[in-house]
């Protein structure tokens, strides 16, 4: 087995029982506890575990939604290389939302400062970069600002996108999965991403690989909805399978 089999087995563990035990896990994967070890380690450095004392509890169980800054360092090479192949897909001259999260504001660092291009958004970290921009016209939702995600929420936003269609939609999640399909912890933030999803011709999820399998009280859109799911390499196989098999297009960066 390798070791990205190993942990998306660990993660599968820890999200059913609420927590994992070194030794169990030995047994279970039938490697040494260092082994063991090492991955627990890879999995709280890329924010899906937090070490506890013998084993790991998932961090979904501690922190209903982390933080903007929480999230922005981690897994910085790979929502790299996930929004360098966003950028392909971005129509010059075209129109485009752009979801808040830090993996699309990856694609907002990564545009060319003369393209030219109608921008919808709900990120204040997006509309700060992109008001700089001289060729971007840029269309930012109004409501209220939620401080853990810098998104505008809200009716004022809702209603803004009623008579919107876009060319592409640059989603975000908190988790997907073929079961649950994509969600997010906040009610409000998914009123609007729905919105997104209804406004655009294609819809693009930009979501790294830590996140898949995981599920949150609000769904936003099932997998159907979605054209394409860009993430990252580490995504095994089987989990690709599986998202093809429900709707979407995969490409792993």
């Amino acid at each position: 087995m390798y070791a990205t089999e190993r942990q998306q087995r660990i993660m599968a563990e820890a999200r059913q029982a609420g927590r994992v035990e070194v030794g169990l896990l030995t047994e279970l994967l039938g490697v040494t506890s260092e082994t063991v070890r090492r991955d627990l380690t890879a999995l709280e450095q890329r924010g899906s575990l937090r070490r506890v004392h013998g084993g790991a509890i998932p961090v979904e169980r501690l922190e209903v939604e982390p933080t903007l800054d929480a999230r922005r360092d981690r897994l910085a090479a790979e929502k790299g290389r996930i929004a360098a192949r966003a950028l392909e897909l971005v129509p010059a001259g075209g129109s485009v939302i752009v979801d808040a999260g830090t993996t699309t504001q990856a694609l907002i660092t990564a545009l060319p400062t003369d393209i030219r291009l109608t921008v919808v958004t709900n990120s204040l970290a997006a509309a700060t970069v992109l008001s700089g921009h001289p060729n971007v016209e840029l269309l930012f939702l109004g409501g209220r600002v939620r401080g853990r995600t810098g998104a505008s929420v809200g009716t004022w936003a809702t209603t803004a996108l009623t008579d919107l269609c876009v060319d592409v939609a640059f989603m975000g999640t908190n988790g997907f999965s073929p079961e649950r399909g994509l969600t997010t912890p906040d009610q409000s933030e998914s009123l609007v991403k729905a919105g997104f999803v209804r406004a655009a011709r294609q819809v693009v999820l930009l979501a790294d690989a830590t996140k898949y399998g995981d599920a949150y009280l609000h769904r936003f859109a099932t997998l159907d909805q979605i054209d394409l799911v860009l993430t990252d390499d580490s995504l095994p196989d089987d989990s690709a399978a599986e998202l093809t098999a429900a709707g979407p297009e995969v490409v792993r960066a």
